[in-house]
């Protein structure tokens, strides 16, 4: 009698398993493709990126689909055409960032960045810093050289260089480091804002990417002597300093090697030498990040 209890209650089972096991499988089916469909979606907007998280670092970016707009630490980004942008990182920006993309259905996006810390060549010099600051009488020559070199780098010329890959302006011996600094008896010094190139007084010096020159200045400057900057576009600039000879005008498109000057030692320097720096938008970025090591 159990016998038979225990045959009809496992007939009545295999049947009511019999009975669920079709459409089981069809909402397993459904469920897998719902999961398909879920993660391309996720692939579809998420961020794409080429470049380093590092201090002083520069990426480039592909925007989810259907982005409206992006924002870098609450700034605004512009985007081109195709979806790629710019972003890159201060010489001294903290641990961690973040990029954030509003989609055209008002649905936001966000990639949260760690970023590396450099250990950059800093000197300790057991002498004071010298103390009071600049005078009265520089500061009145400085001041409009100021101005000159930030409405430089407020022009947004739509240039395409910063898509390319950077080569160096010049080749020789680096002689000074971007983001070395002195402390002088344990108070900071500015650090050093771009690379030094050493070369010989005259030797040309050319456009490391495409651009448009914003600034060309026709006397030199006091600290930067003969000044010459040129706008790649999306924020992203080159200054090249101390030059014994400006080849190109403001407002001149210059291509990727295409000659812009010579090398010299005009303003504040010790010796003929090529001093290129770059900034993005307000941060101070490593050239070398840009180009890999010099060949």
């Amino acid at each position: 009698m159990g016998f038979k209890k225990n045959t009809i209650f496992g007939s009545v089972a295999l049947a009511a398993v019999a009975a669920i096991s079709l459409p089981l499988s069809s909402t397993l089916a459904k469920t897998g493709e719902a999961e398909a469909e879920e993660s391309a979606f996720r692939q579809a907007v998420k961020f794409g990126f080429s470049g380093q998280e590092i201090q002083g670092g520069v990426m480039l970016g592909d925007a989810p689909a259907g982005t409206q707009s992006l924002s870098f630490d609450g700034q605004p980004v512009p985007v081109d055409e195709d979806g790629k942008f710019i972003i890159a990182f201060n010489r001294d920006a903290g641990q961690s960032a973040q990029m954030v993309a509003t989609l055209e259905n008002g649905q936001t996006i966000k990639k949260f960045f760690n970023i590396a810390p450099r250990k950059w060549k800093i000197e300790h010099v057991n002498v004071a810093k010298r103390s009071g600051g600049p005078s009265s009488a520089f500061m009145a020559r400085r001041r409009p050289e100021l101005a000159q070199i930030n409405a430089a780098r407020q022009v947004k010329s739509g240039s395409k260089g910063w898509r390319q890959t950077f080569i160096w302006p010049a080749k020789g011996r680096i002689s000074g480091m971007f983001g070395s600094q002195r402390i002088y008896k344990g108070t900071p010094g500015s650090y050093h804002s771009g690379v030094d190139i050493a070369g010989g007084a005259g030797t040309y010096f050319v456009a490391p990417a495409d651009g448009v020159v914003t600034l060309a200045a026709n006397k030199p400057f006091s600290l930067e002597g003969n000044l010459l900057m040129i706008d790649h576009g999306m924020g992203l600039n080159s200054a090249f300093l101390h030059a014994s000879k400006i080849l190109v005008k403001e407002g001149q498109q210059v291509k990727r090697g295409e000659p812009i000057g010579r090398i010299g030692a005009t303003g504040r320097a010790t010796g003929p030498h090529l001093h290129w720096s770059m900034k993005w938008n307000k941060a101070r970025i490593d050239p070398i990040l840009l180009t890999g090591p010099m060949d």
